[in-house]
Parts: structure tokens; sequence; C-alpha cells
């Protein structure tokens, strides 16, 4: 199929993004990669009025450190995720679940942002940003405000994200040395969405684990923690994990689908914490 019909914008600035916005209300959408829209209009499973293309602000693509942690513009591209030295360095969850995301021309094209805008409950990258506590800071008519991850994604293709309001950074921390973390996902194919996805981040204190974040990828409407893993891992040793992972299914509400039933999402759930959790321990 082919979209129906729309104009086209070429925004100049974040600062005419969010006016074309303001401008035209709930009918006007942005575009950078396209890679999470343009599949939904050929479908016509999405009709925007007005495509606002805000791929060409070179500003908003950077990946730097900034108060104590790392920034990264919303337009820096999964490829730049998945190979940039800092990232690579001070979060590399980030890098390995960007590694992840689509094949090789998703990657060159698809930007951070973007995943995170669309709230895709089967995406990767919401699921890691959720697991390191990250920030987002969502530019608009008022000034710049800043969402916890947390608190960003509110429904399936839903966020916290007003109307006029553009994505600009996301603000994630510096992982140190005693910090493992790791993304496994179980998919059909390699460039699939996943059936379930985990995301672990795991501090070690000697023997122990002194805390643990997990989150979940399409185990719900949104990205999800697995707050009972979560407590069951605090102060526990690493042979402790077997059992904290049986309860990694607890709080969600994993959606039954073509590609695989509620319950089998859950025995994944189950058997992908405990995998993620054991390779943030070894490294």
């Amino acid at each position: 199929m082919i979209p129906a019909p729309f104009d086209y914008r070429i925004a100049e600035s974040v600062e005419h993004a969010a006016s074309l916005l303001r401008e035209t209300g709930e009918e006007a959408r942005l575009i950078a990669g396209g890679h999470s829209l343009l599949p939904l209009m050929r479908l016509r499973l999405a009709r925007p009025g007005l495509l606002i293309d805000i791929g060409r602000l070179e500003e908003l693509s950077y990946v730097r450190e900034s108060n104590g942690g790392i920034a990264i513009g919303a337009l820096t591209r999964h490829r730049r995720l998945e190979t940039d030295p800092l990232l690579a360095d001070a979060c590399p969850l980030l890098a390995r679940t960007a590694a992840q995301v689509g094949d090789p021309q998703v990657r060159h094209r698809g930007t951070i942002g973007g995943s995170l805008a669309h709230g895709d409950p089967a995406s990767d990258l919401p699921t890691a940003l959720l697991a390191l506590d990250a920030e987002l800071v969502a530019s608009g008519a008022d000034g710049d405000r800043v969402i916890p991850a947390a608190e960003f994604f509110i429904g399936p293709f839903m966020t916290a994200l007003a109307h006029d309001e553009v994505l600009t950074e996301i603000r994630v921390p510096r992982l140190g040395a005693e910090v493992g973390c790791a993304y496994l996902k179980f998919n059909r194919r390699a460039q699939d969405w996943a059936i379930v996805g985990v995301a672990a981040v795991v501090e070690r204190s000697g023997g122990s684990i002194e805390r643990a974040a997990i989150g979940l990828t399409n185990m719900g409407a949104t990205p999800l923690r697995a707050a009972v893993v979560e407590e069951a891992l605090s102060g526990a040793d690493s042979g402790s994990v077997a059992a904290a992972a049986q309860h990694a299914a607890e709080g969600t509400d994993a959606p039954a689908d073509t590609q695989a039933s509620a319950e089998y999402r859950e025995h994944l759930a189950r058997v992908l914490v405990e995998r993620a959790v054991t390779v943030a321990l070894d490294g």
C-alpha cells in the first residue's frame, strides 16, 4: 500500500519544529530516520496530515560527557551508539543493545530519539534506558523539561511527550567498574522485534550483588522493571540468580499474539532474566 496524502516541511531548528507542531496540532508528526513511522503510514495505520523532517538537525547528533554522566542527542543513530568508544567504556549496555536493533540498514538510519518517541513496547532501547534509570529531555514552547524514563512510557505507542514537544536529549549514568550489564532477547529472525528481551544492570560488591536493575521488553504495554527479581537479588550471592529469575513474570501483563502466547513469554522472561544477570555478573 501507499501512504495517505500528507504535507511535508523541513525543520530548520528545534524551535521551528516545535512551532510547526504547535500550529498544526495532533495532525503533525516528526520524522528523522523514518523506520518506525513510515511502515505504519504505508499500511495507513498512521495518517499524519503533516510530516516535519528533523533529520537535518545535526546539533541533535552527539555522544558526550555531561555532569558526570553521558548525554546523547536524540538524532544519534543506532550505529553510532553501537560503535561509540565513550559509550563502550562508560555505558556499554546502550552499545550492546543498539547492536541488536534491526539490521545494519536500520541501525545506519534509525535514531535513538525516534525509537523512544515511537513508544513500541517491543523495542529494545526503551528497556535499556529504563534499567539505567535514564532521563529524557523534551523541548517545547515553555522550554526544556526532564522526564525520568520510568515516567516516559505510558502505554502502547504512547509517551509523556506533549504534542508540541521535541525529544532532544537522553541522559544516562556512567557505569563503574563494579557494574556489569547485558541485553539479551529472543526473536525468530535477527532483524525481528523481540518476542521478549531483558536488560540487566548488576552492581557487585565482593561476592554478593549490591543492586540489580532488570528491564523487560514486550512483557506489557510498556517496558517494565522486574521489581520482584530486583528485590530478591539485592544483597544476595550469585547462587541465588536462578531462584530470583523465577519471579521474572510477576507484575507483568505479557501479550498473546501470532509470535507467542502469554505463557510462552512468561517462560522466556524467566529464562532470559537468569541468563542476562549471569552474563552481567561475569563482566
